[in-house]
């Protein structure tokens, strides 16, 4: 046989969509940042940018030492993969298992990109007072023993949920269900910000907050639609239900803001849209352009009364992240279960045995399998993670109160976000206090005045 025969076909459409979408995906950690941002106060907004964007360098070493053999090594168990491709080892030019038209080194890539989004998720429900050091330190261990762990499960060919038939597309379990529970037990573990309950936590830059999710939306494209692993109909579709679902997730959430405060809030719309986004994600390789709808309003609507759990069981989740990806993933998870189309799998070839629509009931009880699997591990171990770092010496977790009072700007980076306008005000501060130091000699002479014509 000759070389040329054993050369595998790879597409080079497909490769370069899959690159392409690469760039997407990593749009959207920033973005990430830039959403956290706008939604904490001003002396806290550079550093949760910096937090979210240090999640790239951080989990790309963690990627290339072992993250991408423990999640899909080919020899791996039901549980864990194995350190077959640790270092990028035997990741080359050979197929990828999820498709022949792509050489391994592109899915590896690709992949990474999720890891890396998944922490930077997770680490805003610690905004404000968490410290930096042991939160990268965090990202390493959590990533290697929280998020390897459960992509294995779901993706590698070996993994336990895989095998038993359950459908994820895009990461409504590793990604969200996973990075809201660690969320979860992140700011249980943390504890409160001082001042909760009596201080006013308002966002400071709605501006960011737009910002931040134009670039999720449009990165969210190469999130559904990469997964799909070609150029092809399927992506397409993943695509068209993913920009139906965002839409109708920020107007549900919106309108049920406008029924409480009789305004259409720019923040409710935003927070829906990526709810509806987080709710078509597990689904979105799956189901007809009518039902992505319903995962919109759906996500939209329970994410927003999610919410107020934070109030209703006493914890500080600073943004809002158990209730956006922890609830809108596991609803995405559980509709799935209702509205898998084997119709739609089979646009790119693959072979399902459909949801409840397709007489397949069984089902939704492999959907509430991995929703609850992953919860309940990513939060358990989560916990652990974080309570042990905190017994060791430098990597205490939160910061000092008076630290916390300055924020995390200056006591962590040393850099205000707002340097010029700072300035600014303080200059106006001091103008102020010169003027009243001035005026006050000059009033108390025209009093002494007054009193000496009064009494002559």
């Amino acid at each position: 046989m000759s070389e040329t025969s054993q050369t595998p076909k790879f597409k080079e459409g497909d490769i370069a969509w899959m690159l392409t979408s690469t760039a997407f995906v990593w749009l959207m950690i920033p973005g990430v940042g830039y959403f956290y941002s706008g939604m904490a106060r001003s002396k806290n907004a550079l550093s949760l940018i910096m937090f979210c964007f240090l999640c790239v360098p951080v989990v790309a070493m963690q990627w290339f030492i072992w993250g991408y053999s423990l999640s899909f090594s080919r020899t791996g168990s039901l549980f864990i993969g194995n350190l077959r491709n640790a270092f990028f080892m035997n990741v080359r030019g050979e197929p990828t298992l999820k498709a022949e038209s792509l050489p391994e080194i592109v899915h590896a890539i690709y992949q990474g990109m999720f890891a890396a989004i998944t922490p930077a998720l997770a680490i805003g429900s610690a905004a404000e007072r968490a410290r930096m050091l042991p939160l990268l330190v965090f990202i390493f261990v959590w990533s290697t023993l929280v998020y390897d762990v459960i992509a294995c499960w779901i993706w590698s060919a070996n993994g336990w949920y895989k095998t038993i038939e359950g459908l994820d597309f895009a990461g409504g379990t590793p990604v969200h269900i996973s990075s809201g529970a660690a969320a979860l037990a992140y700011c249980v573990v943390l504890g409160k910000r001082h001042g909760h309950g009596r201080d006013e936590f308002k966002p400071h830059n709605i501006v960011n907050v737009i910002l931040g999710t134009i670039f999720l939306w449009f990165g969210w494209f190469g999130f559904n639609g990469g997964s799909a692993f070609g150029a092809n109909t399927r992506a397409a579709m993943a695509i068209m239900v993913t920009n139906t679902a965002a839409s109708f997730g920020g107007l549900a959430w919106m309108l049920m803001d406008y029924r409480l405060e009789r305004k259409f809030s720019a923040l409710g719309f935003c927070s829906g849209a990526v709810a509806g986004l987080v709710c078509i994600t597990p689904a979105s390789g799956y189901v007809t352009p009518p039902v992505s709808v319903l995962f919109g309003i759906a996500g939209g609507v329970l994410c927003n009364l999610a919410v107020k759990l934070k109030h209703i069981l006493d914890f500080d989740d600073a943004l809002d992240v158990f209730a956006v990806h922890a609830v809108g993933g596991i609803a995405g998870n559980v509709l799935l279960g209702f509205f898998a189309d084997k119709d739609i799998a089979a646009l790119n070839g693959e072979v399902i045995h459909g949801g409840v629509i397709d007489g397949h009931g069984i089902q939704i009880g492999y959907q509430l399998a991995s929703s609850v699997a992953g919860l309940a591990y990513s939060f358990s171990i989560t916990a652990l993670i974080l309570y042990v770092m905190d017994k060791i010496p430098y990597l205490k977790l939160r910061m000092e109160p008076e630290d916390e009072e300055i924020g995390t700007d200056e006591t962590e980076l040393g850099e205000p976000a707002y340097y010029f306008l700072d300035r600014v005000v303080t200059s106006i501060q001091l103008q102020i206090a010169s003027k009243i130091m001035t005026t006050s000699p000059q009033t108390q002479q025209l009093h002494n005045q007054t009193d000496h014509l009064h009494y002559s």
